[in-house]
């Protein structure tokens, strides 16, 4: 398995502005359901997930054709970025409130768990899923990218373009406000 940041990615990558459908399924498979969970929780419906997340990976190959992916920046904070620029891009067009995904849902994206684990899941997730939902959508941002996404600080503040320092507090303010809500 190829992992992200890897030497084995940077090859798909370059591989990938030649235009290489092999590369760009590799990257597919290693990106997709990430993208698909940061995506899911920022929209009111699986059919927008799906929809945005193969958005994502349309503006991919088409920035891979025209030869503008570079090599040497990380490729995580890029396609973490369209991805959100996308997001925000759909709400900007669609004139409704942003909803939280249903806990029910949010539950069907786990895979392969035996059903006591899924039960487990549901009543944690219920749990983070009420408070997140209470938090400024910048703090909540944040705390998936970090938590649940696994981004350093570094990535994150690519992505957000920010400065790291920006990243931390934001970060520390959004565990702080998490740690308040009742």
């Amino acid at each position: 398995m190829i992992k992200q940041g890897s030497l084995q990615e940077k090859i798909l990558i370059s591989k990938l502005n030649f235009k290489n459908k092999d590369a760009f399924s590799a990257i597919y498979d290693l990106y997709l359901d990430k993208i698909y969970r940061f995506i899911y929780f920022k929209v009111p419906t699986v059919a927008e997930a799906e929809d945005l997340t193969s958005q994502v990976f349309l503006k991919i190959w088409q920035l891979a054709i025209t030869g503008r992916i570079k090599v040497g920046e990380s490729f995580q904070s890029l396609i973490y970025k369209v991805a959100r620029n996308l997001v925000i891009d759909h709400y900007r067009s669609s004139a409704r409130d942003k909803n939280t995904v249903s806990l029910d849902e949010a539950i069907n994206v786990a895979r392969n768990e035996t059903l006591e684990n899924k039960i487990d899941a549901k009543l944690e997730l219920e749990q983070v899923g009420k408070k997140l939902r209470k938090l400024k959508n910048e703090y909540r941002e944040v705390i998936i990218m970090h938590f649940v996404d696994d981004l350093t600080i570094k990535e994150i503040a690519g992505i957000l373009e920010k400065k790291r320092g920006n990243v931390r507090v934001t970060l520390h303010r959004a565990l702080k406000a998490l740690k308040e809500i009742q």
